[in-house]
């Protein structure tokens, strides 16, 4: 059922587009269409959250069309699967947001055209340019990594010296939420809760950007040791980010030295805190996130009620989890068992 009467529009030409889309096959058998834009079709975590997704949209009998991006950060290729979309008829779609601000104009022509928008994982900024969002609470997951750091490191604590392994360069909420988290449950001033890098706090070596992936996070890891050979704590954005700075601590035979902790809660992540590569990880859980917002694009197109977050709220928290073989006094965690129970990919 549309928002307006402008739902339908006229179709795009889809072909010829240089986009990473992947489209999952769908007839014209009368069911709705649903669409899923995720950051990426390679991350663990967004693969899993595509899984959970198909799997609501079978029991709700809804035909779901997906869509990546390139890279993490490629912000056309979503505007591109928005259109797209737009064309087919959708009746709305969920997007994990490559950037929260870029991506809000073409978040604003959909939802003229009467498409229901739920963000999934990243806040938009401004939140309300979705109509809802189901995602963890990044700032939580930061603040809970951050918190058992400061424990583990105990006194010396106010010695360390720390590495970002930031998302990039472009202030997305995801990425300054778990930032400014890190550094409120580690204890340090961030400066600008809405800004990645204008802390001043002595202990941080640096920030570098990985792109979410283990090849930026080598990357990354060697240009900070460059700057401070004497890092021994490293904060990443995500487990492939923390796994390739893990790789770069290893070859430059710091690894035993160095603390590193991370968000996620994937299977191989899980696996990295058992085998002591990771000390701690955040575990977020993004089937849980993609069946809601099926569900709730699937109310909207029975019904016409347009999909909201909780009241005073500006999303639905999903959960976040601890996950650490180390437990620390003072912070609510759960063994890597448990982990391996919960985890995904």
């Amino acid at each position: 059922m549309p928002r307006s009467g402008a739902h339908r529009v006229a179709a795009l030409v889809l072909a010829g587009s240089a986009i990473a889309l992947a489209a999952c096959s769908g007839g014209s058998d009368g069911r709705p269409i649903i669409g899923l834009i995720t950051k990426t079709d390679t991350n663990p975590f967004f693969v899993t959250m595509k899984k959970g997704a198909q799997a609501q949209a079978e029991q709700d009998g809804i035909d779901l069309r997906t869509f990546a991006g390139k890279v993490d950060g490629d912000n056309e290729s979503q505007v591109t699967a928005i259109e797209n979309l737009m064309a087919l008829g959708a009746e709305g779609f969920m997007i994990a947001p490559n950037d929260s601000r870029a991506i809000v104009p073409a978040i604003e022509r959909a939802k003229e055209a009467g498409l229901a928008v739920v963000a999934l994982d990243s806040q938009l900024d401004p939140p309300d340019a979705a109509d809802s969002t189901f995602a963890t609470d990044n700032f939580q997951a930061g603040k809970l990594v951050g918190e058992w750091a400061k424990a583990k490191l105990g006194a010396e604590a106010e010695n360390a010296r720390i590495a970002f392994l930031d998302l990039n360069s472009d202030q997305v909420s995801v990425d300054v939420q778990r930032d400014q988290g890190f550094m409120e449950g580690f204890g340090i001033d961030p400066g600008d809760p809405n800004r990645i890098g204008d802390e001043n706090d002595p202990r941080i070596s640096g920030h570098d950007v990985t792109d979410g992936a283990a090849e930026g996070g080598r990357t990354a890891m060697e240009n900070l040791l460059q700057r401070d050979p004497e890092i021994n704590l490293v904060y990443a954005i995500n487990e492939p980010a923390a796994a390739g700075g893990y790789e770069a601590l290893k070859a430059a035979g710091k690894a035993e030295d160095v603390i590193v902790v991370a968000i996620d809660g994937g299977c191989p992540g899980v696996q990295s805190v058992k085998d002591g590569q990771l000390g701690a990880t955040s575990q977020q859980y993004p089937l849980k996130m993609a069946a809601e917002g099926v569900a709730a694009i699937s109310e909207f197109e029975r019904t016409g009620q347009t999909p909201g977050n909780p009241p005073g709220q500006d999303f639905t928290d999903t959960g976040v989890t601890l996950i650490t073989d180390d437990p620390q006094t003072g912070v609510d965690s759960e063994d890597s068992t448990f982990g391996t129970e919960n985890c995904w990919g």
